[in-house]
């Protein structure tokens, strides 16, 4: 479902002239929720106004494909301080941060790693956590957030 909806939502958000940095949907409560999370491409700050333009844009683009079967809430917000990281340029924008990265299948038994974002090697994330030198394959990356 994810990332039918990141295909979905990511051309029409970019059209819109922000970034659509992550976005989340699952349970919340008693019923879905949708929460989307975007960025400005000028560099400002993320205001409410934005987001209710980014709001209004998803819900048009959903309304239309209507690629969810129940009742959901849509949610449109900045990243904040724990900036969720998904594509390769959002981990080297980051470089040098300290980050959590979660993993699908684990890498020497380990699949949750926080420590300093190092560097980007091919397919690979480049992380020192607790002073050892972890090689990631961002394919495997689930989850990624910096550590505010």
């Amino acid at each position: 479902m994810k990332a039918e909806l990141l295909r979905l939502l990511e051309p029409a958000v970019s059209a819109a002239g922000y970034e659509l940095v992550e976005l989340e949907f699952g349970p919340a409560g008693g019923r879905a929720l949708l929460r989307v999370y975007i960025d400005r491409t000028d560099g400002g700050n993320v205001t409410v106004d934005d987001c209710a333009t980014v709001s209004g844009v998803i819900s048009g683009v959903l309304d239309v494909a209507d690629p969810i079967e129940r009742a959901y809430e849509l949610e449109v917000s900045s990243p904040g301080f724990d900036r969720p990281l998904r594509t390769p340029a959002h981990f080297q924008h980051f470089l040098g941060e300290e980050a959590r990265v979660e993993l699908g299948e684990p890498v020497d038994g380990r699949k949750r790693f926080r420590g300093r974002l190092v560097s980007l090697d091919g397919d690979l994330l480049v992380m020192d956590v607790d002073g050892r030198t972890w090689r990631l394959p961002l394919q495997q990356v689930v989850k990624a957030r910096l550590v505010a």
